[in-house]
């Protein structure tokens, strides 16, 4: 089975270090998350215990601490063994799991327990907020973004056009040849689930169904840019441009759609700025389109919009892994595509999928940030399947 290269860090700081911090796994559903501690406790020779919030009913409250417990009493148990490793799925669906975690925690601390623990979680919003008021200091967190083309190149043999389309699901992996089963797996699967579980049973949303439709029309229009205004005028019941706001924000900690905003030295007014609609996978692009594949793959100017949008999703996956920033920048007439800002650099990338074009806009930023590095993706230059093997890292 295929080991996404994240596993090693586990292994690392688990076996290879003393228990020192609580390792937080975070990132979207179905990309593996629960598939690589499986992984990692089929490979360690530490004692483990297991166990998910996913279907907790009954003794919410008392429930970290029970299989907290249940670690402490393996690892007396099999007093051979100087380690065991608690791994809890799904914590975030545990009320005041945050506060549980650190009580538990910390007496381990006092009495000398050797019990490493590994939380995982896909709801990054509800995870940081437990984080940081009741764990600051306690824990690592590692974030496991959706596949990259390399990864299902790896593991599926799949060349860039595919990737372009059908993203970066593994799961989904099997069902390409049968398109319409494809698309049902991942509306039904992937995106009502995600949606259902992550957001709307964890998250007070007053217009669940608004949030649907947004999400759906932020996807079909990704690489785009929209006012919320312009957007309103197209949604029914779409309350106000901060609600908008507020629903985007809540689909990007989901791992499912971001609106990118301007790039400018003042914050300010990158939030005045209009969004720029990008998924974090670009089978959320395909999904709803009316055309299949080979349509669209024949149309050079439509196929133009899944190559940067397949950019825009590699470039914004690694910015949520590393910590970095990835906007748009416009000013009149003139436009670049992606700025990537990562420890002060500024990386600025313009996608060209078909001839190489003019690129005024590109000239325009470097006129007005002259410390920042140009990249043109075109076939003359970087092609965009190239540009998707690369880290955005090595390119300043």
């Amino acid at each position: 089975m295929y080991q996404r290269p994240h596993i090693q860090v586990l292994i690392d700081r688990i076996e290879r270090e003393p228990r020192r911090f609580i390792q937080v796994i975070t990132g979207p559903r179905q990309v593996g998350k629960t598939t690589m501690v499986t992984q990692f406790v089929e490979h360690t020779s530490l004692l483990s215990h297991v166990a998910s919030g996913d279907a907790v009913f009954e003794n919410p409250q008392t429930w970290i601490r029970e299989q907290w417990q249940a670690a402490r009493v393996k690892l007396l148990q099999q007093a051979d063994r100087e380690e065991c490793v608690l791994v809890i799925d799904e914590i975030q669906k545990i009320p005041n799991w945050s506060e549980q975690v650190k009580r538990e925690w910390d007496a381990d601390t006092r009495n000398h327990v050797p019990l490493k623990v590994i939380l995982l979680g896909s709801s990054r919003l509800l995870l940081q907020q437990g984080l940081t008021e009741s764990l600051m200091g306690r824990f690592e967190s590692t974030y496991l973004a959706h596949w990259s083309y390399q990864e299902m190149e790896q593991a599926f043999g799949w060349d860039p056009d595919t990737y372009a389309w059908f993203g970066g699901y593994p799961g989904a992996a099997t069902l390409i040849q049968d398109e319409k089963r494809w698309r049902a797996y991942v509306l039904d699967s992937l995106i009502e689930t995600s949606v259902s579980k992550d957001i709307l049973m964890l998250t007070r949303v007053d217009k669940p169904a608004l949030l649907k439709r947004l999400f759906e029309f932020g996807s079909r229009y990704s690489g785009q840019m929209l006012s919320y205004t312009k957007v309103v005028g197209q949604l029914q019941d779409a309350g106000n441009t901060t609600t908008l706001a507020h629903y985007v924000t809540l689909l990007s900690t989901a791992g499912l759609l971001t609106g990118l905003e301007k790039y400018a030295q003042g914050v300010i007014r990158q939030r005045a700025s209009s969004p720029k609609f990008q998924v974090h996978n670009n089978a959320f692009l395909s999904v709803y389109q009316p055309l299949g594949f080979s349509q669209v793959r024949s149309d050079p100017k439509v196929w133009g919009r899944f190559v940067e949008s397949a950019v825009g999703a590699h470039l914004l996956n690694h910015a949520i892994a590393v910590g970095g920033e990835l906007h748009y920048w416009r000013q009149g007439g003139s436009e670049v595509d992606f700025v990537y800002q990562q420890k002060g650099k500024v990386l600025a990338i313009e996608v060209k999928s078909g001839q190489k074009g003019n690129t005024p806009g590109m000239q325009e930023f470097l006129h007005q940030y002259p410390d920042a590095t140009a990249l043109l993706v075109s076939p003359d230059t970087v092609s965009w399947q190239t540009f998707l093997t690369l880290d955005p890292d090595s390119l300043f």
